[in-house]
């Protein structure tokens, strides 16, 4: 059976990884898809909070308007931003964050791709941050093409905001970059997350100046997943995908201590990560 409750106690949250230039880490952001926020306070999935205590928390595919989100998922110690789309219980972003941004936007300023609720951006002293629900390429990828049209307009928003600052994005990315980052590569060559075209649009991007934080600190490990179908009992199994990152400018790599997943938090289908920097 697949499990649905943490033993958060049980897990190290400590980070003892140093920057490049021997730096410990005085900044955690942590980035999650919960499914749904009111399933995850149902689930008491924010308890997930106590015990990692980022400075920054970023959730994806929230399905909630900003109207009806619950005091339950309100966090002492967090102002919360939100933003949702046209289609109530469909995609939807949020932030909870310790420093009150210098400023935030919503969306990337795209009509056509700015309805389901997908981008938060907020403007923090040394960096912007990015928190994003990139659009999945559907069953018999029936959304491809728009997907692959979102990727390149994406691409552009974030080429042009790192003109200002560095970057950290992450999310929900919906791809799994390489065969190393998916249990089943040969068998899902033509299935939404693993396209070459998918696949490609991301190399595209960290082509721009970005880099996958958790490939450039670990390019062997396997097994490194970040979602699991609820069906065939594939968490039990760790038949996964790694679809969530965190991509940053390369001129952050000096700052990056450590990036990890927290495979043994449960409470959705995909489970947290989390970057760890100095800056």
């Amino acid at each position: 059976m697949n499990r649905t409750s943490s033993d958060l106690a049980s897990i190290d949250f400590s980070c003892p990884a140093t920057s490049s230039e021997g730096n410990s880490w005085n900044l955690k952001i942590s980035s999650w898809n919960v499914n749904g926020i009111r399933a995850l306070v149902d689930k008491n999935g924010l308890e997930y909070l106590q015990h990692e205590k980022p400075d920054i928390f970023c959730v994806q595919e929230t399905k909630c308007p900003k109207k009806n989100i619950v005091s339950e998922a309100l966090v002492e110690g967090y102002s919360t931003y939100w933003l949702s789309g046209d289609s109530e219980g469909y995609s939807g972003v949020g932030l909870y964050t310790k420093v009150k941004p210098i400023s935030v936007k919503y969306g990337i300023g795209i009509e056509a791709h700015d309805q389901d609720g997908r981008v938060i951006m907020a403007e923090y002293e040394k960096f912007n941050l990015v928190v994003a629900y990139v659009p999945n390429a559907g069953r018999k990828l029936v959304r491809l093409k728009y997907r692959m049209e979102w990727d390149v307009a994406f691409r552009d928003y974030l080429v042009d905001l790192e003109k200002k600052k560095p970057i950290v994005l992450c999310g929900d990315l919906n791809v799994a970059h390489q065969e190393i980052d998916l249990t089943n590569p040969k068998t899902n060559r033509k299935t939404a997350g693993f396209t070459r075209e998918e696949r490609d649009a991301f190399t595209a991007l960290l082509d721009c100046g970005f880099v996958d934080a958790f490939r450039h600190l670990y390019p062997d490990v396997t097994r490194a997943y970040t979602f699991w179908t609820y069906m065939m009992n594939a968490r039990a199994k760790d038949i996964g995908w790694r679809l969530d990152y965190f991509v940053i400018s390369k001129s952050l790599l000096p700052n990056l201590c450590d990036s990890v997943i927290r495979k043994d938090v449960f409470g959705s289908d995909h489970c947290p990560i989390t970057l760890f920097l100095s800056i």
